[in-house]
């Protein structure tokens, strides 16, 4: 087990004094028995008239927040204490059916499955690109394939911090050899749709050693249903399957849907914008 402080702060400075409307924001990780929160504070300048926190339809933790007092700034700080169990991230056991690809999930899962699943033919940019990794035919375990797409991306395509809102597709990262994390994450959930997985995009934190205290970061991946193993996080940025320093915020079918703050201005066009985050690694337990 892990335990983290994260501190997370974003500030807007406007071009003169607005108003804030309504604000939607996704700073809370999600807690399962992989991960528990210990403590979780959120502060917010200008003082919100009202704060709402509530379970969005993907199960994520989001906080209404609502304003009556025009302003020049708005700062959001949340810290919160986050406890990570998940150790061992290759110890699971995937039902016999699926073990080998290609495979066809069962009926009552389908059900559920179908908004993670894709709902429309590969372009043939990314079908080219799949073929490379993957034809019909060829003998492979689903979770061997799924490890090879990952970690192609990793090796194949160059990293790039991108600070402009916004998600690259698939064919757009395709075609530039590059790409944020949240791009890798779209190439390789759109990758792994078009093989008839079910994939979810996710949004959060990564503890990045060596420590104890680093510059942590906002980060994104995908979790992929595997039966018997459940959504299992794969990181196509570090090329990895998802552990104990991922710590997951938000899920949601498409990279637009959980960005960490969500909300708009009356005002003076334009605003300045500054984010820090810094995980903190406070105890190591087996």
């Amino acid at each position: 087990m892990n335990t983290y402080r994260i501190r997370h702060s974003t500030w807007y400075g406007f071009n003169g004094e607005v108003s804030l409307l309504s604000h939607r924001l996704r700073v809370r990780p999600r807690e399962d028995h992989d991960q528990r929160i210990q403590s979780s504070r959120l502060s917010i300048t200008p003082l919100p008239r009202e704060v709402r926190w509530y379970r969005d339809v993907e199960d994520n933790s989001v906080a209404s927040v609502e304003f009556d007092m025009p302003c020049t700034e708005l700062e959001i700080l949340s810290e919160v204490e986050v406890q990570q169990f998940d150790q061992a991230p290759l110890d699971f056991l995937v039902e016999r059916y699926a073990v080998d690809y290609p495979f066809n999930y069962r009926e009552g899962d389908i059900e559920v499955l179908k908004p993670f699943m894709s709902k429309k033919p590969a372009s043939p940019a990314l079908s080219d690109w799949v073929n490379t990794l993957w034809q019909s035919g060829q003998a492979i375990q689903s979770y061997a394939l799924l490890d090879q797409i990952c970690r192609s991306i990793r090796e194949r395509f160059n990293y790039q911090v991108r600070e402009e809102p916004g998600v690259q597709s698939a064919d757009q990262t395709l075609s530039l050899g590059s790409g944020s994390c949240r791009d890798f994450a779209n190439l390789f959930m759109a990758a792994v749709r078009h093989l008839g997985f079910a994939a979810r995009f996710v949004s959060g934190y990564l503890y990045v050693p060596p420590g104890p205290e680093s510059f942590g970061t906002t980060h994104a991946w995908v979790e992929v249903y595997i039966p018997g193993a459940g959504w299992k996080g794969f990181d196509p940025t570090g090329g990895e399957v998802v552990g104990i320093n991922h710590i997951p915020v938000a899920v949601a079918r498409n990279p637009e849907s959980v960005t960490p703050v969500e909300g708009a201005f009356v005002g003076p066009e334009g605003a300045q914008l500054k984010v820090g985050v810094w995980i903190t690694l406070l105890d190591t337990s087996a």
